[in-house]
């Protein structure tokens, strides 16, 4: 079952959309479930000025997405770097353990965002 935190964030996604010229872009998917989500962020002085997500996928994808976003917001690059699948799922006050792999598409998507932007920048 899904918890109250979760379902709000799935009714009412937080930055949903994505951002034009981005500075990077991570988008991830799981060929089983057939979730597909892509994470799109600014950077400012290192840090993550804006977020934005796009996500075909189920409840708990959704809300995964829009948590990572939150969650994600004005840190540092090596801050969101280190936000896990465990985090994510805790600030929705739990997941459904067959849903798991939906928080960790969301922090993959985002890391994959970061090393896109620092390849551009070329520091990776």
């Amino acid at each position: 079952m899904y918890s109250e935190k979760l379902m709000e964030h799935f009714r009412n996604p937080h930055n949903m959309g994505e951002l034009e010229n981005p500075d990077g872009v991570g988008t991830v998917g799981n060929p089983i479930c057939g979730d597909l989500m892509s994470i799109y962020i600014k950077v400012k002085d290192n840090k993550i000025e804006d977020i934005k997500f796009k996500t075909f996928g189920c409840a708990a994808a959704i809300a995964t997405s829009s948590m990572i976003t939150e969650l994600a917001k004005g840190k540092t690059l090596e801050e969101a770097l280190k936000i896990t699948k465990e985090e994510i799922a805790d600030a929705l006050e739990g997941l459904p353990p067959i849903k798991m792999h939906c928080s960790n598409l969301a922090a993959e998507g985002l890391k994959v965002a970061i090393k896109d932007y620092l390849a551009k920048k070329g520091k990776y």
